[in-house]
């Protein structure tokens, strides 16, 4: 299938128009032409803007300098704006009269313009070679093509990995299969650093750093860096590269945890700001707005505050304000955007958190984007980067022995979001609104909406939705979560991404297509049919508040410590827990939040919570408990392992 990349000529020079479009069609028509390069024209920049925004293979619009509109100065100034605020990955170049109209298109739209030609030079093999050259600049995917030419230059193999390209796993009675199933390709791109052609993670200086660059330049970043350990360990990197022990920062609770074992690793004081909740659905959603505000004036001596948007249920923050806030404090603003990688390549998701002036953001590009699972990106937009320091602590959490099958994924990730992405989002938001429609016809099921998701709290945030995040309520179904899930998976060959104790969540991403649709909605609809009696469903019951840290995190963790079991001798929540000071993070999973970190203070309420949820509910994993003799036991510090901390006035 060959690519079609649409370009758009805007002009209301109608003459000149049709010459120019017949001409460079003519070109097209003789030169190669790999990317499908073919010309049409609008006449108004409301019509430029409308194919834009609808047309997934316009890659190209050439603005006529000279487009006058009735009651507008300066209309391709204002247009070139608009697209670059449309669609920022559309390349876009001015045809210009004469340099006086360049002078002024470079004083105010300088940052949304790709190039420019003269109208009056004819030069329309000039032009069509440097579009090509433009969408050959976009569809280079630096990394994965030296990886292709490598593994086809049939090198033998004296260096890592032991398989040596799948040698050793090729015709062998035991394990041959799996050769079969990964695919010789696979195994034979799996190398390592012995081979230099293919650059350094750890230090690149060729083909990574150069698909870094063009990833920087996609995501609207200063720099861009890839990492095969996910999101998590970049979370991580960036928190050691901003924190010194002892540093203040602010994090919503509701972070993931790799973002609470970046608090441990850096030695840093957290001050922890709790989620909003919607206790109908067991859903949290983002901090009250007005919360994060009040805590950047508490703590004046804060360096960083991390945030997570969109949340795993969809919802994200109106992060402007917030930033500018926070940036007006002196304080650094990472953005967790793991499930909300994609939202540059539409117009529907954006702003992202770079856009509203975050200095890092981490994604997993694997999340909603076509890399490989692991597979993640740090963007940069510091201003005071240190960019040595931070290279130290990525080498520090960096393997030496990287999958360069996941690094090529990134590069072929941020390739397709810019040529196609916009095509399949919109497919995506389609589907997804169909979606909707044909659950809520069910009668059984129910999409939740925004209005339904969103805590009290946070009502008058301007918090939004990620429409392809569907939360399912099921509790009309007469069935459980688990009956539904298993009911999915085992009659009707359906994985979906998680649950509560009233809700499913289906994920839709852009490899999703109509014909997945129809399967899950003729799934749901045969289970609605069986009209099941609604029945009750046990909630979870409510997290406890954040109590208040008897030292920081990092002390409490690396210290010996000694067990005490989570219920007494009669079953009951152990008393003798309440005062202590846990020593482990301790996360129900689902949802996901530490209902103790280290160096917290334990509270009854917090034992009773703990103890409840063991009871009665069987489903969730409780991380961080010990296991011993067959019951659970909580890490806390001894009374002399507290005692000999540094001062703890601070916490006080």
């Amino acid at each position: 299938m060959n690519p079609v990349s649409r370009v758009l000529v805007v002009s209301d020079d109608a003459a000149w128009q049709a010459d120019v479009l017949a001409e460079l069609a003519a070109v097209a028509g003789k030169m190669a032409n790999p990317f499908g390069l073919c010309f049409e024209g609008v006449g108004r920049s409301s019509d430029a803007l409308a194919r834009a925004g609808s047309d997934g293979e316009v890659q190209i619009v050439l603005v006529d300098k000279g487009l006058k509109e009735k009651g507008t100065t300066q209309p391709a100034v204002q247009l070139a704006n608009q697209i670059n605020r449309l669609r920022p990955e559309l390349s876009l170049y001015i045809l210009l009269q004469d340099d006086d109209e360049k002078v002024v298109m470079e004083e105010l739209a300088s940052h949304a313009i790709d190039g420019y030609f003269y109208r009056d030079e004819r030069d329309f093999n000039g032009w069509f070679r440097i579009l090509a050259a433009e969408m050959g600049e976009k569809a280079a995917t630096p990394f994965y093509d030296k990886l292709k030419q490598y593994v086809r230059m049939a090198k033998d193999s004296w260096h890592t990995p032991g398989h040596a390209g799948g040698d050793s796993l090729k015709g062998s009675p035991w394990v041959g299969d799996f050769y079969d199933f990964v695919g010789e390709e696979m195994l034979r791109a799996d190398l390592s650093v012995s081979v230099p052609m293919l650059d350094s993670l750890l230090h690149p200086t060729g083909v990574i750093a150069e698909a870094q660059t063009l990833a920087a330049k996609a995501f609207g970043a200063k720099k861009t860096y890839f990492a095969t350990n996910g999101t998590s360990t970049s979370n991580k990197v960036i928190f050691q590269t901003l924190l010194a022990p002892g540093d203040k920062l602010l994090l919503d609770r509701n972070c993931h945890k790799s973002v609470h074992h970046g608090v441990i690793l850096s030695g840093a004081q957290p001050v922890y700001l709790d989620s909003s909740v919607n206790r109908q659905y067991g859903i949290f959603g983002p901090v009250p707005k007005q919360v994060i505000f009040d805590a950047i004036a508490a703590n004046p001596d804060a360096r960083v505050l991390i945030l997570t948007s969109c949340t795993y249920d969809g919802l994200r923050y109106d992060l402007k304000p917030i930033i500018e806030a926070a940036h007006a404090a002196g304080i650094k603003v990472i953005v967790d955007e793991a499930w909300y990688g994609h939202a540059r390549f539409h117009h529907a998701f954006r702003p992202t958190a770079l856009e509203s002036g975050a200095d890092y953001v981490t994604q997993s590009t694997h999340k909603i984007l076509s890399a490989f699972s692991q597979a993640s990106m740090i963007h940069v937009n510091d201003p005071t980067f240190d960019e040595h320091l931070f290279r130290e602590n990525f080498n520090m959490h960096t393997s030496t022995s990287p999958q360069y099958n996941l690094i090529a994924s990134l590069d072929v990730a941020r390739k397709q979001a810019v040529t196609e992405g916009f095509r399949l989002l919109d497919r995506a938001l389609k589907l997804a609104q169909e979606l909707r429609q044909k659950i809520n016809s069910t009668g059984a099921f129910r999409v939740l909406e925004l209005d339904d998701l969103l805590p009290e709290s946070v009502r008058g945030d301007g918090v939004q939705l990620d429409p392809t995040k569907l939360t399912v309520d099921i509790s009309q179904s007469g069935y459980s979560t688990d009956e539904l899930q298993r009911a999915l998976f085992e009659r009707f060959n359906i994985q979906i991404e998680k649950s509560t104790f009233n809700t499913i969540t289906l994920l839709l991403t852009v490899g999703t297509t109509r014909s997945k649709m129809s399967r899950l909605f003729d799934a749901l609809l045969r289970l609605a049919k069986e009209q099941r009696a609604p029945r009750a469903l046990g909630k979870m019951p409510e997290i406890p508040g954040f109590s208040r840290l008897a030292c920081l995190p990092r002390d409490a963790f690396y210290e010996a410590g000694e067990r005490l079991p989570l219920l007494d001798d009669d079953g009951l929540p152990n008393t003798a827990l309440t005062g202590r000071v846990c020593c482990d993070q301790i996360v129900p999973y689902p949802p996901g939040i530490p209902v103790l970190v280290p160096g917290q203070v334990i509270e009854a309420n917090i034992v009773a919570y703990m103890a409840r949820l063991l009871k009665t509910q069987k489903s969730i994993e409780m991380h961080g408990l010990a296991e011993e003799g067959g019951e659970f036991c909580v890490r806390v510090l001894r009374d002399d392992e507290l005692a000999s901390l540094p001062s703890r006035a601070w916490f006080n």
